[in-house]
């Protein structure tokens, strides 16, 4: 057999070389994006994910600049306090919550409510304008010899200070319930409970004060339903203290379909702005800063869409096919001009809102695991 010439042997060894080296281009991940053409604004953004870590992100290059490493493991709910001073963030298997400060960008504690060999998960919590104390709604869970024994669901608070369980609240109805979505008044003398019906509590001794069945608004709504903002729920930053937008489903009882419209919800004055724009269908809802608009994304196998709600002319203004995820959630940037789409997966892609073309892509360190939270300059 012959030997392979020396012009043979340097073009296999260039091959082997390039053969090696091609897996590790392919799996390693870029850390950062190019600068976005129309510059989004000039805010922070913070979003958590693996490893165990907040990464914060200049907004105007759409660069990660900044990773705060947590001591509770991986994040899956991140709170904002409405005077944007806190994150307060729930590991993933809600057991322990850790305190970051914004300004600083460091932790100030981490606490847990669990004791002995029982758990307990904080499925939901919210703390009060003062950040004094916390509701939430915790489970038990106790191991015995032979098994783990689910205590029943509790609304309670917190006291911030000595990390202990001051209060149980009776459950309305007396109906247990999971999770939900908690906001307070902006003066924190009022707690409401968003769902089909907003409860209402007084704070002093959590006595519920009243109950807002709002298909009672408008003569004809069947079932109502309001919508959320998946991982962070109540968007503290985009809407007014007092007040929420988003979009809400009704049942037509007389023609026996399902709409989707627009609501404001005023909870201190206790109405409703509410307008359909067509038949139900399952669209993300992201508030412009101006509050003149709003965004949002229809996710079905095969179809993704991006929508645009002129909130002054009452209408959809504008909705388009794009190449989208199978799990999407939506920000919109400080100046309005930019549309983030983040969730399953290490990338935040950048469209911009008035054209709904792709800007650039920024990849994570890591993939995501809590909902994104934009923050516009502070000039203080």
């Amino acid at each position: 057999m012959l030997s392979p010439s020396r012009t043979h042997r340097n073009l296999l060894r260039v091959a082997l070389a390039a053969a090696l080296t091609l897996p590790a281009l392919i799996a390693a991940p870029q850390a950062q994006s190019s600068t976005p053409s129309i510059v989004p604004g000039n805010g922070t953004m913070y979003i958590g994910g693996y490893p165990n870590s907040i990464w914060v992100i200049d907004e105007a290059t759409a660069k990660v600049t900044e990773t705060i490493p947590l001591k509770i493991g991986l994040p899956r709910r991140l709170v904002m306090t409405r005077d944007l001073s806190r994150f307060y963030i729930a590991d993933i298997h809600a057991l322990n919550i850790e305190v970051v400060d914004v300004a600083s960008r460091k932790t100030l504690e981490t606490f847990s409510l669990s004791t002995g060999t029982t758990r307990t998960r904080m499925n939901a919590y919210e703390p009060d304008p003062t950040n004094t104390y916390m509701v939430m709604i915790t489970r038990d869970y106790t191991k015995q010899i032979d098994r783990w024994e689910i205590g029943p669901s509790k609304l309670v608070t917190v006291d911030l200070a000595t990390k202990k369980v001051t209060r149980t609240i009776p459950w309305p109805d007396k109906i247990e319930r999971d999770a939900a979505n908690l906001m307070f008044s902006p003066d924190g003398k009022l707690l409401y409970f968003l769902g089909t019906e907003i409860l209402i509590f007084e704070t002093q001794n959590f006595t519920e004060v009243g109950r807002w069945n709002m298909s009672n608004l408008e003569t004809g709504l069947g079932q109502v339903s309001l919508s959320f903002n998946g991982f962070g729920g109540v968007d503290a930053v985009q809407d007014e203290p007092g007040f929420y937008t988003t979009t809400m489903t009704v049942e037509d009882p007389i023609q026996n379909r399902r709409m989707m419209g627009v609501a404001r919800v005023n909870l201190n004055a206790k109405t409703l702005d509410f307008y359909t724009v067509g038949p139900a269908t399952g669209v993300t809802f992201a508030l412009s800063p101006d509050g003149k608009s709003a965004f949002g994304v229809e996710s079905e196998i095969g179809r993704y869409q991006l929508w645009t709600f002129d909130l002054q002319g009452r209408r959809v203004a504008k909705r388009q096919e794009f190449a989208g995820r199978p799990r999407m959630s939506l920000r919109t940037s400080t100046n309005g001009k930019v549309l983030y789409i983040y969730n399953a997966g290490e990338t935040i892609d950048l469209y911009a809102a008035d054209s709904y073309a792709h800007l650039t892509t920024l990849h994570l360190p890591g993939d995501v695991s809590t909902g994104l939270i934009v923050l516009p300059r502070r000039n203080d």
